[in-house]
């Protein structure tokens, strides 16, 4: 039953992935199938409707609410700005006793009711652009929604993340994938920059890559009382990547202090100057979405069909336990049995033994693990 795994994350030198811009709203798409993109150029835009403001013209002039409306200096449709005279009245003794009106908003005038005595302004639209985050090619296009985005590339995916699209230039900034990624290492010229750690990284270079401008952090492993320091909250079990933060941090082999898988590492330093793009966003519940980061290939993506050997859990294939008590840790299958077995919690499930790191072979559930696809 190897064959009905779900492969899950990648660590790839050469593969071909698609990924799919959308407009949040209905709106316009630039380009067209064929069309060559890179990480910032717009793809598609639209405008999102603005905000609706209420001024309360009665409670303002003191009059009546049918009353109201007959004090306006503007009209139904009219654009106007903020601090700009929209309602006064004739006062009473030479023009004694006025009472005037300012709009606190800048927009078009909406609505002007004799029910309530109000007047509805429709603020300015606000523009929503999204771009390729990867450079690629266009593949598909749809009117109105957005386009899906096909690249050949380097692929790593982590296994959490935090932090929105970004795109840099990669920079291993240690020696080893067991070295910490602390303050000393990152330089002010580091601006734009992914910089990719070993084993773990500190509260204080989180810091002081916020202040150098760096773009991305790939580390092994992240403390959860540094990560909290970082964000200013404890982030829950929620999707990640909305984080109002300017550095996108990706670990890919999770929380604590865990050195980066040594294949990752090299794969890393191969792409040392290169440009890639990352993402931190991360889904660990249904519809699963993986941190990760990109470095386009030059080259035709020719369609791949998929390789299933890699794909397919064997004897052999490297896979990352994702359950305790071995979460995070590295394995490669030796066994599959084909009887279920019971396991702790009284459920008869169908299982693998695997050789981790240390030379220890484990039994683990099938489900509790991942294949990492090293092509």
């Amino acid at each position: 039953m190897g064959s009905a795994y779900t492969p899950g994350l990648t660590v790839s030198s050469d593969t071909v992935v698609q990924r799919t811009r959308r407009l949040p709203i209905k709106g316009e798409v630039i380009v067209k199938v064929g069309d060559t993109v890179g990480p910032n150029d717009v793809i598609a835009r639209a405008m999102l409707p603005g905000h609706l403001q209420t001024i309360r013209l009665s409670e303002l002039l003191g009059v009546g609410v049918q009353e109201a409306p007959e004090f306006l200096v503007v009209s139904l449709g009219d654009t106007i700005e903020a601090g700009q005279l929209i309602a006064e009245t004739k006062g009473f003794i030479r023009g004694w006793f006025k009472q005037s009106v300012h709009s606190a908003y800048s927009g078009k005038v909406e609505s002007i009711s004799e029910v309530t005595g109000h007047v509805l302004v429709r603020q300015p639209s606000i523009p929503v652009e999204i771009t390729g985050y990867i450079r690629g090619t266009v593949v598909e296009v749809t009117e109105g929604e957005g386009a899906v985005i096909e690249t050949r590339c380097a692929m790593i995916q982590g296994i959490f993340g935090v932090g929105g699209e970004r795109n840099g230039t990669i920079r291993v900034a240690v020696d080893a994938p067991d070295a910490v990624l602390d303050a000393s290492r990152i330089k002010d010229s580091d601006a734009g920059a992914i910089l990719v750690g070993g084993a773990n990284v500190t509260a204080d270079a989180l810091s002081r890559a916020t202040e150098a401008g760096v773009v991305g952090i790939v580390v092994g492993a992240v403390r959860d009382v540094d990560l909290i320091e970082f964000l200013g909250y404890d982030i829950g079990v929620a999707i990640t990547g909305q984080e109002d933060i300017s550095v996108t941090l990706m670990v890919t082999e999770g929380f604590g202090e865990l050195q980066m898988a040594a294949r990752t590492f090299k794969l890393f330093k191969s792409m040392e100057g290169k440009n890639a793009s990352i993402n931190g966003a991360t889904q660990i519940r249904a519809g699963v979405i993986r941190p990760e980061v990109i470095v386009s290939i030059a080259g035709r993506a020719e369609a791949v069909a998929a390789d299933q050997e890699s794909h397919t859990l064997t004897v052999g294939t490297p896979i990352r336990i994702i359950r305790e008590p071995y979460f995070g840790v590295l394995a490669t299958v030796t066994d599959l049995p084909a009887q279920l077995q019971t396991i702790d919690s009284g459920a008869r499930v169908r299982v693998l033994r695997a050789s981790i790191d240390s030379g220890e072979e484990v039994t683990v559930p099938r489900a509790n693990v991942e294949i990492i696809s090293s092509s």
